[in-house]
């Protein structure tokens, strides 16, 4: 087993450091976040950091990096008050992390990739065609991390769109029934499978199989 110390990383050169360090938390959620300008610019960008954070209310929260460059995700959504957060498939993945490229503010990402956006209920803000699953998001707070200037959004979820052949009786959602990818690093992309599904854990008690 190798061991990597805090003084070894900072000799590293930059990608193999931000290579391994994306690595070492394991898989991260994949999912393309839709943005819509005050011109009307339709923006759609890969994001792997976003995480659950309550069910009642339901809220997500996701990480901008710095805004010492332009971050349309950042703009469009502080403007708008809303985005969209759509589950990334393995057939998206190409146009998925093209959307990563550093397009200028007026250029939609959905030009450039095979994405298409599709509008559900009259909503201006852009859904991802094809994704399984399916978030509009309301901006409710922001937080900036002082030790790396970025910043964690904080929004509501305000509607769940959903396939319905991924859920079970309890309202679970079993995603790999949609193909739905994870991200690996920065640029690896890997589809999980379901190995088993746990009922709750009490003490002493041995966990058991809902499958």
């Amino acid at each position: 087993m190798r061991k990597i110390t805090k003084e070894d990383l900072s000799q590293m050169s930059k990608v193999p450091r931000l290579n391994l360090v994306n690595c070492v938390t394991g898989y991260k959620s994949a999912n393309l976040i839709g943005t819509v300008s005050t011109d009307g610019v339709l923006n759609v960008a890969v994001f792997s950091s976003v995480t659950h954070l309550g069910s009642e209310p339901a809220l997500l929260g996701f990480i901008l990096r710095p805004t010492t460059v332009p971050r349309d995700t950042y703009k469009n959504l502080k403007e708008s008050g809303y985005f969209t957060v759509n589950h990334i498939t393995e057939e998206m993945i190409a146009d998925a992390h093209h959307t990563s490229s550093s397009y200028d503010e007026h250029i939609s990402e959905f030009d450039k990739t095979n994405l298409e956006a599709e509008f559900i209920d009259d909503l201006k803000v852009p859904f991802v065609k094809g994704s399984p699953v399916k978030l509009l998001c309301r901006y409710v707070n922001e937080y900036k991390i002082e030790e790396n200037d970025c910043i964690h959004i904080i929004a509501s979820v305000e509607t769940i769109y959903a396939d319905d052949t991924l859920f079970h009786n309890d309202e679970w959602m079993q995603l790999d029934r949609g193909n739905v990818v994870a991200i690996n690093g920065l640029d690896g992309y890997a589809v999980p499978k379901l190995s088993d599904r746990f009922h709750y854990a009490r003490p002493d008690k041995p966990s058991t199989s809902m499958l």
